[in-house]
């Protein structure tokens, strides 16, 4: 009885010392997860994932429970991230990232703010999982070449030519791109000619290649085709501004690191979409209207 006990006590320490580890590293797990998918709940099953093989692993065995972890998070985002894109590819209308809410970053765990925006985000899909997977790594985590070899099993110089390699492709997400309060001066002024239809006030915020991306995921009604042109953009706002904006609340929070309009409607105020730009110094480049019910509670705070 006393051996059982004995066993069961340390069974419990065990338990309590694996969640405590895991717990001091779940934030750098999401914040490797979202990145790379682009999405809040998948992130989360990641996390969960990388939980369950904590659990059920040789704890004793293991040197650096944080290399791990990492390593097994990043591992599983690159399979997830493979059958993602086939998903992405077959979605009703334009794919957006999920946003997140992120005034205080409470979970995104990052050293730095890298590879949040959705502008970086969107670019991030044109790559390779493996290619994110080491641009992730060094530049949101600032992971050595010889550590993020380890985590996708490369030689040190591979990883180096993926990282160079995503680098040149998210250049133009990340040279062209306005301060925040640039970003979030133009979101004002677009919102408030959205609002009124002012047609040529939105033809002086808008780049002249300007896209407008609409995601209602086919659940809500939304553009299922990206609205392209300074002009045609400034109509497509103006021509439903009647009806979309009736009896709307307007706040502007944190999302992904950037201002966003966050648009609520009805007796409960929930948000029904979030509106954000993507600017550069010749204007708005892209308009972001995120709509899918699905995506917007990781978007509240403390909505997840």
């Amino acid at each position: 009885m006393v051996q059982d006990a004995a066993r069961q006590s340390a069974g419990d320490d065990g338990w309590a010392a694996a969640l405590e580890v895991f717990g001091a590293n779940r934030g750098r797990l999401f914040g490797i997860a979202y990145r790379m998918l682009g999405s809040a709940s998948e992130a989360e099953d990641i996390v969960q994932e990388a939980w369950l093989r904590w659990q059920s692993t040789d704890r004793d065995a293991v040197l650096n429970p944080a290399a791990f972890l990492a390593t097994t998070t990043t591992r599983l985002a690159i399979t997830a991230a493979t059958s993602a894109r086939a998903r992405h590819e077959s979605y009703v209308g334009p794919w957006l990232p999920e946003p997140v809410d992120t005034s205080d970053d409470p979970t995104l765990g990052a050293e730095r703010a890298e590879a949040l925006s959705f502008a970086v985000l969107l670019m991030l899909e044109r790559l390779t999982p493996t290619e994110r997977a080491a641009y992730v790594l060094r530049e949101a985590f600032d992971y050595s070449y010889g550590q993020i070899a380890e985590v996708v099993q490369l030689s040190e110089p591979a990883c180096r030519q993926l990282v160079s390699r995503a680098k040149k492709h998210l250049q133009a997400a990340t040279a062209r791109a306005v301060s925040g309060r640039e970003q979030e001066r133009l979101l004002t002024a677009f919102v408030s000619a959205a609002q009124g239809g002012d047609l040529e006030a939105l033809e002086r915020v808008l780049a002249a290649d300007v896209v407008s991306y609409s995601d209602g995921g086919g659940v809500v009604r939304a553009s299922r085709i990206p609205v392209f042109g300074r002009l045609r953009v400034a109509k497509f706002v103006r021509a439903f501004h009647e009806r979309f904006w009736q009896g709307v609340s307007i706040s502007t929070s944190q999302v992904n690191g950037q201002a966003t309009a966050v648009l609520r409607q009805g007796a409960d105020e929930h948000p029904f979409a979030l509106v954000t730009v993507v600017a550069s110094a010749d204007g708005i480049e892209q308009v972001l209207w995120m709509m899918n019910p699905a995506k917007l509670s990781a978007a509240v705070p403390g909505g997840r």
